[in-house]
């Protein structure tokens, strides 16, 4: 006789799992990120379902671009390229709203394999764990602004700062997220690696 009521209990806890907002990732097509914010935004509403679709974030930090000329252009480098964040309470409706929104891939999670039919699971929607959210966001509010350079392998500089200021040379690396690259400079009539700061070089047309 208690069956009936252990499944009662079974269900309203799996209910109640599902009204707690939680962030999950959400994959989309290359460099779509905006447009998927915006887009999913307004289908929230159209849909009747921003009342559980509460936030949609796209992790950014300052970054700086040194442009070919030598001048510098303030702009954002996303955290996760590809990636939507979505803080939202997980049911159908909600899933199924993200999930047919253009350029939406699928969510991150476990691949929900099935025993029986045909093709493959789908994709089980993973919630982030509370300390990679605050990883994420903290990554993003950091404020120290990532220089971009536009330059690769091959390029000519010129080094205008530090110990080699005057000195020319060819890129043989570029590390982005060091804000650094190594080139080679004719030091005493050798070719030698340096490694240098973006801040110390200038392109050479």
């Amino acid at each position: 006789m208690d069956l009936p009521s252990q499944n009662k209990l079974e269900d309203s806890a799996s209910i109640a799992k599902t009204t707690i907002a939680r962030w999950y990732a959400v994959q989309v097509a290359s460099s779509c990120e905006k447009k998927v914010k915006a887009t999913l935004e307004q289908r929230a509403v159209t849909l009747g379902v921003s009342n559980r679709i509460l936030e949609i974030e796209i992790p950014q930090t300052p970054a700086v671009k040194l442009k070919k000329d030598g001048s510098r252009q303030s702009t954002e480098e996303k955290v996760f390229p590809g990636y939507v964040l979505v803080r939202m309470i997980l049911d159908e409706d909600t899933m199924m709203a993200v999930r047919s929104t253009p350029n939406v891939i699928n969510f991150v999670g476990a691949e929900d394999r099935r025993p029986t039919g045909r093709g493959r699971g789908h994709i089980k929607p993973r919630p982030l764990s509370r300390e990679e959210v605050n990883r994420i966001f903290k990554r993003a509010s950091e404020k120290k602004a990532v220089v971009k350079l536009d330059l690769s392998e091959g390029d000519q500089i010129l080094v205008t700062g530090g110990p080699f200021k005057d000195f020319q040379g060819e890129v043989i690396e570029v590390s982005g997220e060091r804000n650094k690259l190594k080139a080679l400079l004719s030091i005493f009539g050798r070719e030698t690696p340096v490694e240098l700061e973006f801040s110390q070089i200038s392109k050479q047309n």
